[in-house]
């Protein structure tokens, strides 16, 4: 029998984010963030390695997310929460995750 993830677990979150049919919360938005702070503090490898402009794309998408969320009010629908979901997926696309 096949092992579902741990809710809450960082690859659940993840699995969330890169599902076009689940309705991302401010929730989901904060936590891809911190994520990709912490990967950051950690001067973790997979970001040491990368070439600049794509460093700089991770950077813009999650600026951009980051004045998302501070603009939504009651959630965000249709085009924003597409944009939106593709900001985060730039922002974690490549990054190790590891298991909590």
């Amino acid at each position: 029998m096949a092992a579902f993830p741990e809710p809450f677990s960082v690859q659940y979150r993840v699995n969330r984010i890169f599902n076009p049919d689940y309705p991302l919360s401010s929730d989901d938005v904060i936590w891809t963030l911190e994520f990709m702070k912490k990967k950051v503090a950690d001067e973790a490898p997979e970001l040491l390695s990368l070439p600049q402009p794509l460093l700089l794309k991770k950077f813009q998408s999650f600026a951009e997310a980051s004045l998302l969320l501070l603009k939504q009010r009651s959630g965000c629908g249709g085009v924003e929460a597409d944009r939106m979901r593709r900001c985060l997926q730039e922002v974690i696309t490549g990054l190790k995750i590891e298991s909590n």
